[in-house]
């Protein structure tokens, strides 16, 4: 099985006006579409989307802030999800720290989010704590790391 290309762009605003009327129902339902347009606009915030010919399949936003990075937000559409799609999307990030010398990558995941999990764990991130009724009030965050450059000093 070939799998189709995927292009990985940095995210307009004319992508996140195709996502924002499927954000709930094909994507993920953790952020309104306000909540996504404010993070897209905020400073030292970088959004990425994933297509397939011209569809939006997925997306990543991350934080800079030297020398450390957080990954905000990894979503696939859920109809594309198991397909590598969230593989592609992470090493792009883990990329650019490298490309910019960032020293640790940090991000919250759902504790019921297991294939999340899987994920970030296979691409060499640890556990270093628990946000309690994070999501919903109801589910615990994990909080996980990655050591990207070891900079001696």
């Amino acid at each position: 099985m070939r799998m189709e290309k995927i292009e990985i762009s940095k995210m307009t605003l004319a992508d996140y006006e195709t996502i924002k009327t499927c954000l709930c129902s094909e994507f993920d339902d953790f952020w309104t579409p306000a909540v996504l347009k404010s993070e897209l606009m905020g400073e030292n915030k970088i959004y990425f989307v994933a297509k397939k010919e011209t569809q939006i399949i997925g997306f990543v936003g991350i934080m800079m802030a030297n020398p450390e990075m957080e990954l905000l937000n990894l979503v696939v559409k859920k109809s594309e999800r198991g397909n590598g799609v969230g593989t592609i999307l992470l090493n792009k990030i883990i990329e650019i720290a490298e490309t910019n010398k960032i020293e640790t990558i940090f991000l919250e995941v759902n504790e019921i989010n297991h294939l999340a999990r899987k994920l970030y764990e296979k691409a060499g991130f640890f556990e270093i704590g628990i946000r309690k009724n994070y999501y919903h009030s109801t589910e615990n965050a994990i909080l996980m790391s990655k050591n990207v450059n070891n900079l001696q000093k």
